[in-house]
């Protein structure tokens, strides 16, 4: 891997995206298990889940996408969210990110002093995993967008990927070949959001 900052700089938000990629399969699902593994969790809870579709797997993610959007989307403004999602079944595959719910509550139980504060730390940690293998996909040289289709999305991928009742889908991360790379973006002045004392 690349200098560790250097690769968080160009961690990018990227949506054209095609089939075409820069790696093997085995190095994307290696990078994925590696970061799953290591990324940190409070009291070491590890409750983030991970789902890795590719091929007509990944493909399958936007057609449920698809059909859920079309049961709420009038059928005259539909032909936009039709386009938007195809281009995300575009790339080449989808990582689904979960909640174990029941490991949890099991925390809650096991530490009731903190049981409010387990939901919100469990979110952390796989916001961190999030980015975690954000960033090793962008090492990679993919391009990847993330998404949140969920809830609306939960039973059709529940019944497609035989997903436990306790995983709760919180994410869907989206990989592929760079078409285009993202567009700049405004940044803050870092002065505004950091305050040091020394």
């Amino acid at each position: 891997m690349r200098n560790f900052t250097e690769a968080v700089v160009n961690r990018r938000t990227v949506y054209a995206l095609d089939k075409n990629i820069p790696a093997l399969e085995s190095e994307v699902i290696a990078a994925v298990e590696r970061m799953t593994k290591e990324v940190p969790s409070a009291f070491n809870m590890q409750s983030a889940r991970v789902i890795v579709t590719m091929g007509e797997h990944h493909e399958n993610v936007w057609e449920i996408t698809k059909a859920a959007l079309r049961k709420i989307v009038p059928a005259d403004k539909f032909s936009g969210t039709e386009a938007k999602i195809d281009s995300f079944a575009a790339g080449y595959g989808t990582i689904l990110f979960f909640e174990e719910t029941d490991t949890v509550k099991a925390m809650q139980e096991k530490f009731p002093l903190y049981a409010e504060n387990f939901p919100v730390w469990a979110s952390q940690a796989n916001g961190m995993l999030q980015f975690a293998i954000w960033t090793a996909l962008e090492d990679l040289g993919l391009g990847v967008n993330i998404q949140h289709y969920n809830p609306l999305i939960d039973e059709g991928i529940a019944k497609a990927f035989d997903v436990p009742a306790s995983w709760k889908l919180v994410a869907q991360m989206v990989f592929g070949g760079v078409v285009k790379p993202a567009d700049a973006i405004d940044k803050l002045p870092v002065k505004e959001r950091v305050k040091v004392f020394c």
